[in-house]
């Protein structure tokens, strides 16, 4: 009951911080949201104690239910402190920054993890008050539609509401320089000021409606509502409810920049003329839930966002600025699931290319699998016979690494940021998965010898390393422990993230999972799975972090990036409740509100009643766990029987069962498979006692093709039919659908329970 009681009184202090409503709290209230015992057990517990309520909910783990906990995502360890949004075209070199509360454009990092970009704007309105500076005054940040990267945001300051709006331009010469487009005006009021001060550093010289440096660089044009104000180093704009101000701001100056504020509404359709027109290239994905929706869009956007050329890099405008492999690769691979081929098949190569020694094995693992995954989607024999020099690399490592004496890899890095070498579990694990799922793709090419040579390896490499796993495993706890570093040179944790190594460990199971090595539905991969559920690994379902050390002000935190094998994996194994923990707590509290921004690490503890601190925000393989996710709860495509080659397609199989409430649809089109494109439609109408699917089947048949119906709790499915035959149900919910082609429709007959 104390639970029930305080979740109730979070929701109702966090839903009055609304702008315009009264959100002042009182002491007590705010001890409640910063340092409540409700969290402090939580985060004591050695079970996920949230994630186990939302399973117990009504329809199971909700948005609605993980929002209303703790604070949103804010603050970031940056002299700016809000959370920075990036605007660019797609793809683009230079990118700017608009502080998330409207404050500055493209403000000082003044930290060393962070990057500075072109000349700080800082925004004040009123008397002087900076932009959005007291919360409790702030209405945003909002996107267009919900989605588009065109930041609204409302502020109050003394008797007036100031709008403003900003937005990346897609101009090919004006993106080349980090280009900003923002508008200023008066939403309630009958007059207001708004300055915009210059921080170059030196002397400025406005002329005809451009702000230079000494060196005649343009730092800001503007239009005729604005004035120079020397003094102030500002530009100064008296606005009435008629008139509005606009600014363009860039991070390096352009060849011609007079008179580009008068083009803001033409620039604003075509920033989302272009956006809309990358979304247009997706599968089509349409649930009951306009956040989902508007997350999976604004997810793309913001990940073509920190692409560079053809590097997709981890972040933006901060240290995580470059790529890496693992977490390169799950954001590319998010992206050729939702349909990108071209661009994916790109942006494989440079992560191909890159290797950091010390990891060579670890590395080589992924880049396979990355190759396999690939192939799949597309069936691209062309493509992976072109890359015959790079995969050879990667193949010659793995088949001629192994030690003769143990048989698997020499010690290896324990994980990037641990150099302690060890018998790396996890190396030896992704690399058996990749050589094996490589070795099934060249056979499937016709490249038999080299087919033969990875498939021979793959056969060898696994009995090895489960008889290391046996030798290493400590049954003397419970449930067992199955190290990452093997042989000994690990023991069991008793809160995994109370120390730097546990916190690790945390990060890299998931990998080992993701390899099932151990076998899906094994008793080691339970094993794993108990000891981490029960040890303090999972909050939210996702996993936690060693609270301290680099991670600066992320505290008490999550790492959900490398939360997506833990997910995958439970939705392989078909535990959907548990995966939708992870989706719904990802969703709700593993990004900012509105803006779907993440970072590496979240933290759980709030610094204040408006927010919680994030790590290095953004971060596109954060963005490729919610997009992998996603699609895994509509459309899984599996290699059930284990020898490398996709044979089952799953459909609708972990679907929230409120997506099912009588009168909702869930959609998805054109949406990628291992055997080709397939389409699916479901309707609910419960109360005429019926869900119907239209169903268009992949081109290529897979062995097996099932469809599920996972009705609201208190319903049931009891039959079920197709082309006038009648199905049979399995496990509840399912319908074999595997001998049928082309287009056909699927009628599900419920009932109350």
């Amino acid at each position: 009951m104390r639970i029930v009681c305080l979740l109730v009184l979070i929701g109702l202090i966090l839903s009055s911080a609304a702008f315009g409503q009264s959100s002042v709290l009182t002491d007590d209230e705010k001890t409640l949201l910063t340092d409540r015992p409700m969290l402090r057990n939580v985060l004591e517990s050695g079970r996920d104690v949230w994630g186990e309520a939302a399973m117990k909910q009504a329809d199971g783990p909700s948005y609605e239910f993980f929002a209303g906990l703790i604070p949103p995502l804010r603050y970031v360890n940056a002299g700016f402190r809000q959370y920075p949004i990036v605007l660019s075209a797609p793809e683009a070199l230079i990118k700017a920054r608009i502080i998330s509360n409207g404050s500055a454009v493209n403000a000082l990092g003044n930290h060393g993890a962070w990057k500075e970009i072109g000349c700080p704007v800082t925004f004040k309105v009123g008397s002087n008050e900076v932009y959005g500076s007291d919360l409790r005054r702030l209405d945003g940040p909002h996107y267009d539609r919900g989605y588009l990267p065109v930041v609204q945001l409302a502020y109050k300051s003394g008797g007036a509401v100031y709008s403003e709006e900003a937005f990346g331009s897609v101009d090919k010469l004006l993106a080349e320089c980090g280009t900003v487009f923002v508008r200023f005006a008066l939403k309630e009021g009958s007059a207001g000021t708004v300055a915009a001060e210059v921080g170059s550093g030196g002397a400025v010289e406005a002329r005809n409606g451009v702000l230079r440096d000494s060196g005649g660089n343009a730092l800001v044009s503007f239009d005729k509502a604005w004035k120079w104000d020397e003094a102030r180093k500002a530009l100064v704009a008296s606005l009435d409810k008629s008139g509005t101000a606009e600014l363009v701001i860039f991070a390096k100056s352009p060849a011609a920049a007079g008179s580009l504020a008068e083009s803001y509404d033409k620039q604003r359709a075509e920033c989302a003329r272009v956006w809309n027109a990358l979304l247009g290239r997706a599968m089509v994905v349409e649930t009951p839930e306009t956040v989902v929706n508007n997350a999976w869009r604004s997810l793309i956007i913001g990940t073509y966002m920190l692409v560079k050329d053809d590097l997709m890099c981890y972040s933006n405008g901060n240290q995580y600025e470059k790529i890496y492999v693992n977490e390169g690769l799950d954001a590319i691979h998010s992206l050729l699931l939702w349909g990108y081929k071209d661009d994916s098949r790109r942006m494989i190569l440079p992560i191909m290319d890159f290797k950091r020694e010390g990891l060579l094995y670890h590395q080589a693992g992924l880049k396979l699998q990355m190759l396999s995954n690939y192939y799949w989607l597309t069936h691209d024999d062309a493509f992976i016979k072109e890359q015959r020099e790079r995969w050879m690399v990667q193949v010659n490592r793995v088949i001629d690494g192994r030690e003769k004496t143990s048989g698997l890899f020499p010690k290896e890095q324990y994980c990037g940021d641990i150099a302690q070498p060890v018998y790396s579990l996890n190396s030896n694990s992704n690399s058996w998965r990749g050589i094996r799922d490589f070795g099934a793709v060249l056979d499937e090419i016709g490249d038999k010898e080299q087919a033969k040579r990875c498939e021979d390896t793959a056969k060898e490499f696994r009995p090895v390393i489960i008889d290391a796993v046996n030798k290493s495993i400590r049954t003397d706890v419970k449930p067992p422990f199955i190290p990452m570093a093997l042989f000994g040179e690990e023991k069991p944790y008793e809160a995994i993230t109370a120390t730097r190594l546990g916190g690790y460990y945390d990060l890299m199971f998931p990998l080992v999972l993701g390899s099932e090595v151990l076998g899906v539905d094994s008793e080691l991969t339970g094993d794993m799975l108990d000891y981490v559920q029960q040890h303090g690994g999972i909050c939210m379902g996702m996993v936690r972090v060693h609270p301290g050390g680099q991670m600066y002000q992320v505290k008490q935190g999550v790492d959900d990036l490398y939360t997506l094998r833990y997910v995958l994996t439970l939705l392989r194994r078909d535990e959907a409740d548990l995966a939708l923990v992870t989706f719904y707590g990802k969703l709700a509290q593993g990004m900012t509100r509105e803006t779907f921004i993440d970072g590496e690490s979240s933290g759980l503890v709030a610094d204040d009643e408006f927010g919680r601190v994030m790590y290095l925000p953004p971060n596109s393989a954060a963005n490729g766990l919610f997009l992998t996710m996603l699609r895994y709860l509509l459309v899984q495509d599996y290699d059930m029987n284990d020898d490398g080659k996709p044979e089952t397609l799953r459909l609708f199989f972990a679907t929230p069962r409120q997506w099912l409430e009588d009168g909702k649809t869930i959609r998805i089109e054109h949406a990628p498979t291992a055997f080709g494109e397939v389409s699916v439609v479901m309707r609910s109408k419960l109360n005429s006692g019926q869900v119907i699917a239209e169903v268009t089947a992949p081109s290529h048949a897979p062995e097996r093709m099932l469809l599920r119906a996972r009705v609201p709790r208190g319903w049931r499915v009891v039959g079920a039919k197709a082309g006038g035959k009648a199905l049979s149900v399995k496990s509840g919910d399912v319908v074999d659908i595997s001998k049928m082609t082309g287009k056909f429709t699927v009628s599900f007959e419920v009932t109350k329970q």
